[in-house]
């Protein structure tokens, strides 16, 4: 196989740092700073791979006279396992086992900020890991809490919407038995809903329309004795969310966004008054916006939701050809 260019450049860098007269400190700090640009802006997962490499030469450098690079070195190396593409749960238990080490010597030395943006890190993994019965939500949302102390509205606007976010997805995953499904449901409507008292349209117009476009989704399939009034708060947050997501500026979330809208218009009578008499209305506004999503889908080569799209389409011309007969 021939070494990519990325390969090149890493085993030239590492060749350079050793040939430097710089110290054994310079180096850690030289190695930690390379490898945290191929995590931040990776072009292929082999970018990633080769910053765990780079984390680990620092890790070995430091042996035990540098702790606190010693810790970031490892926290770097768990971040890129956590991020390299993988079906499996292998690399995410290492990266489990990299935060958990290295987050008692972070809180001895390193900023609360550093230390809040391990504990996110970590919850990201514990909550990947759920799937795979090798962690427990309740551990998740833990992490999002600690991180959430340093991540205030006020600070961290962006940080805490993405944590509420993540605690809200957190509940929604939980395995709860059937007679307290509305509790975990409802639990992920209220997470939504408090980062939005802060989150506000104008000041953050991105994080804004993330979390109304999951509080739509938490709404529209909540259970609940008022399915038609959440179903008209759902439709009212897609449209919060769609104030920021365009076809020309922001495409795949606008088509995502139109596609949970059309879900959710499914299932609403063109009068929630006389719903006995239909929804035929709705349904011809489902089809034009699957139509725009799958086509969205379909130029930006997103096969799968295209499909998906495709298949709720079929239904819904079915449904529209009974009102046509």
């Amino acid at each position: 196989m021939t070494p990519s260019i990325t390969d090149s450049a890493v085993k030239a860098a590492i060749a350079a740092i050793a040939s430097e007269s710089a110290t054994t400190e310079e180096k850690i700090e030289m190695l930690i700073l390379m490898a945290q640009s191929f995590v931040q802006q990776p072009k292929t997962a082999q970018d990633l791979r080769n910053a765990v490499g780079l984390y680990y030469r620092a890790y070995e450098l430091c042996a035990d006279d540098y702790p606190l690079l010693k810790a970031r070195a490892k926290a770097g190396m768990a971040l890129g396992l956590q991020t390299i593409p993988d079906v499996g749960s292998q690399l995410l238990l290492q990266a489990k086992a990299g935060y958990e080490e290295a987050l008692p010597i972070l809180q001895q030395f390193a900023s609360p900020e550093e230390v809040a943006e391990v504990q996110m890190n970590l919850g990201l993994v514990l909550q990947s890991l759920v799937p795979f019965n090798l962690a427990r939500t309740t551990d998740s949302i833990q992490a999002y809490h600690e991180a959430l102390r340093v991540f205030t509205w006020q600070d961290y606007p962006q940080e805490y919407a993405i944590l509420y976010n993540n605690i809200a997805i957190a509940y929604l995953s939980m395995p709860l038995a059937s007679e307290r499904e509305y509790l975990r449901q409802g639990l992920a409507v209220q997470s939504f809903e408090v980062a939005l008292k802060h989150i506000k349209l104008i000041d953050h117009p991105r994080e804004y329309a993330m979390l109304q476009n999951n509080l739509g989704n938490a709404l529209q399939y909540l259970a609940s004795s008022h399915p038609l009034e959440n179903i008209l708060r759902a439709i009212a947050a897609y449209d919060e969310a769609l104030k920021v997501r365009s076809a020309k500026d922001t495409p795949l979330e606008y088509a995502n966004t139109i596609s949970n809208k059309a879900n959710a218009l499914f299932n609403l009578p063109d009068d929630p008054e006389k719903a006995e008499a239909g929804n035929y209305k709705n349904l011809l506004r489902v089809r034009d916006y699957y139509q725009e999503a799958r086509e969205i889908f379909h130029q930006h080569e997103q096969i799968e939701q295209a499909e998906i799209v495709a298949q709720a389409l079929q239904e819904v011309e079915i449904e529209i050809n009974s009102y046509e007969l």
